[in-house]
């Protein structure tokens, strides 16, 4: 379950596209209603109806069919490789057998029990339906749109933002993050409590939408200066004997010269998308990388949400490219984060704050009045 008392970017950012709906299946029904209504209202005979539907529907089967079998022509050459030897499995990728092939035989039987033609005009019709579900085929005339493949990658989680998002939390967050705060312990014991303000005890990750990563910050913005090294943690992972991980202090200057201390960084994998938009063998165009760095974001939101561990030590810091003509446009969206994370513990002190009320008498432990003196007193408390 998502931590909903610890949500340390605050609202959603504008530009991050939320996740698909199901209008689009609410569409389809409605148009489906209408049609049936239309065919209502039209008054036409139900027979004709029925035998023109199936018709119809046994067409689009035929077609599922013969673009299967097309597809497994090329499949049958790479079993062994890609289905294990299996030409069953083969046979399913490229076509729901359990599926399609049922419905043809029960839309086939349908037609030929509502069938008004003789055989010589079926044949006809069914070579003409073969005919154009080809020419489909050849032609790609049934390739899906844009917005349906975009579907399918974020539905089944198919995209490059999705891998990288879960390689950047394995291999690197998972790590540091849980760490962290014993890190800035040690540092702060070592440099006179420089990061003295809990609140933003996080690592700030800069994710730019344009995915372009300055290797030194103070290049991106010359009112950010590094200042020191977090201690290092060094750990034997994958093979390697004391594989070091580090992070950096960095002073970020305000408008009123005022230096504050946080500890900042990129998300790495945006440079692995920069790199594949600068190059022809990936395929991957400029649309495609602000597409995944939108989606990146969100699946890493998601993904540190569900984190028990990592749960407030990070600090998500998205912004576009647009507003980087602006004067110290970063530096300033730093510290728009760094004032919003004092707001919001402050907020949450006020919340938890509240007046105490009176108790009842009997519902305190009873206190022992011990006398200093020997003497024996009145258990009045106005007596001398």
């Amino acid at each position: 379950m998502p931590h909903d008392v610890d949500r340390p970017n605050g609202p959603a950012h504008p530009l991050i596209s939320k996740p698909r709906g199901k209008w689009a299946q609410y569409t389809n029904y409605i148009c489906i209603v209408l049609c049936m209504l239309v065919l209502y209202l039209k008054e036409e005979s139900l027979y004709q109806a029925a035998q023109c539907f199936t018709f119809h529907f046994m067409a689009l089967q035929i077609g599922a069919l013969l673009k299967g079998v097309c597809y497994f022509s090329e499949e049958i050459h790479h079993v062994r490789s890609r289905y294990c030897g299996s030409y069953w499995r083969a046979l399913n990728a490229c076509l729901n057998v359990e599926r399609h092939v049922p419905l043809m035989l029960i839309c086939g039987c349908a037609y030929l029990t509502l069938l008004s033609q003789n055989g010589l005009q079926l044949c006809l019709s069914l070579m003409l339906v073969c005919l154009c579900q080809l020419l489909n085929t050849a032609f790609r005339l049934h390739r899906p749109s844009t917005v349906e493949i975009s579907e399918i990658c974020e539905k089944y989680n198919r995209n490059v933002a999705y891998g990288l998002a879960w390689s950047y939390y394995v291999g690197y967050l998972k790590i540091v993050l849980p760490r962290l705060k014993d890190s800035i312990e040690e540092f702060n014991r070592t440099n006179n409590n420089l990061l003295k303000w809990k609140e933003t005890w996080k690592l700030h990750i800069l994710i730019p939408l344009s995915c372009e990563i300055y290797d030194d910050l103070q290049k991106a913005d010359s009112n950010i200066h590094f200042w020191r090294d977090l201690p290092e943690l060094r750990l034997d992972q994958a093979g390697t004997k004391g594989r070091v991980y580090k992070q950096n202090v960095y002073e970020v200057i305000d408008e009123d010269r005022k230096l504050n201390y946080c500890i900042v960084e990129y998300a790495t994998p945006l440079k692995t998308l920069f790199t594949m938009s600068h190059d022809e063998s990936a395929a991957f165009s400029r649309e495609d990388r602000v597409e995944q760095a939108k989606l990146f974001y969100r699946t890493l939101e998601e993904i540190l949400q569900n984190s028990k561990e990592c749960a407030g030590s990070y600090r998500l810091i998205v912004y576009e490219e647009s507003g980087a003509s602006e004067g110290h446009f970063l530096s300033k969206e730093i510290l728009r984060h760094i004032r919003q994370q004092h707001c919001e513990e402050y907020a949450m002190c006020n919340g938890n704050h509240h007046n105490p009320q009176p108790t009842d008498v009997f519902s305190t432990e009873p206190n022992l009045l011990i006398s200093d003196s020997e003497l024996p007193r009145p258990l009045r408390s106005d007596a001398f």
